[in-house]
């Protein structure tokens, strides 16, 4: 069913453009280039990262946020469809509304589609990706049996096939090679490219993905993302705020960075989350049992000026010490 809905929504998409590229002449565009191409900059580096600023001026986003959400204004189908209602109804030079539109929604997809993973990487804003979980084919099966037939494609670089770690609630039962079915026992041992099916109770299921997707190459992550020394939840305030003058009243001194999450964040915490506790970030770095258990501590923004990048030096060497003593990491 969602395999069929994503095919479908292609196609919508496909028959959608084209007839929207039927309303396009090439010779009428040319007379509204260059006032399409001002609207366009002026929506881009003007009109939209003003508003965002005016906006997000309440809330707790700085300027590297501020400057990639006002970067993320793109233009789609939407706003060329809207602009063909005035074609439609046959208003006086409604071609006009329609070729600026064109022209700043292709402006807006070449130069912001094409630049967002960078933009994101520059201002360090972009989030580790995020791994997908495998293809993975379920049956379910009739009777009294409570299990659900799982299969899977054995990848070279999976948690499986490296260290044959499977959990005990599950029961290889088939592997499919070279469009043969073995049992277990003639597919042993199981090879990179076979497929293989197991028995898993139905809500336990999706926790097999983790065996067989690829296990990525650890990376060192973006300081300025996710801070540039980390210690761990239990760390508490008290602690910060005598050795380091980090701003923490008495009744707070006692609580853990852990405890410190899950009274102020709305949400269950989830990594990445921030918190801010003058002068510094505190970043949620590895959650365990639905709390921080490593925090990232990410440093003051440096200043233009020299003094200030002294004082981030000396902050930077101090938070260098608590991370050896304190985390013992």
């Amino acid at each position: 069913m969602v395999t069929f809905l994503d095919v479908a929504t292609w196609l919508a998409q496909i028959v959608m453009f084209v007839l929207l590229g039927l309303l396009v002449s090439p010779q009428r565009l040319l007379s509204s280039i260059v006032p399409a191409v001002i609207v366009a900059l002026v929506l881009m580096l003007v009109a939209r990262p003003l508003a965002v600023f005016l906006c997000l001026a309440p809330f707790r986003f700085n300027w590297r946020e501020k400057i990639f959400i006002a970067w993320t204004g793109l233009r789609g189908a939407v706003a060329i469809f809207l602009a063909s209602i005035p074609m439609l109804v046959g208003l006086s030079k409604a071609y006009l509304y329609f070729d600026v539109a064109f022209v700043v929604v292709i402006i807006s997809l070449l130069l912001q589609g094409w630049t967002l993973a960078a933009a994101a990487r520059r201002l360090h804003v972009a989030l580790p990706r995020a791994d997908r979980g495998p293809r993975r084919v379920e049956l379910d099966l009739p009777g009294q049996l409570e299990q659900q037939l799982v299969g899977y494609p054995v990848r070279a670089k999976s948690l499986y096939f490296r260290r044959g770690l499977i959990p005990s609630w599950s029961k290889p039962t088939l592997v499919i090679r070279d469009q043969r079915i073995l049992s277990p026992a003639e597919a042993d041992p199981v090879a990179a490219g076979d497929y293989i099916y197991l028995l898993a109770p139905p809500e336990k299921a999706e926790s097999l993905d983790r065996f067989f997707v690829d296990m990525a190459p650890s990376s060192a992550p973006d300081p300025h993302l996710l801070g540039d020394f980390t210690v761990t939840g239990e760390v508490t305030l008290g602690d910060l705020a005598a050795t380091y003058g980090v701003t923490a009243d008495a009744e707070q001194s006692k609580l853990t960075l852990a405890d410190y999450f899950d009274i102020h964040l709305d949400h269950a915490p989830k990594e990445g989350a921030t918190l801010a506790l003058d002068p510094i970030v505190l970043v949620a770095r590895s959650i365990s049992g639905g709390r921080v258990n490593v925090v990232g501590l990410r440093l003051p923004e440096e200043e233009e000026d020299a003094a200030p990048s002294t004082r981030r030096a000396r902050f930077k060497r101090k938070l260098s010490e608590m991370w050896t003593s304190v985390a013992g990491i």
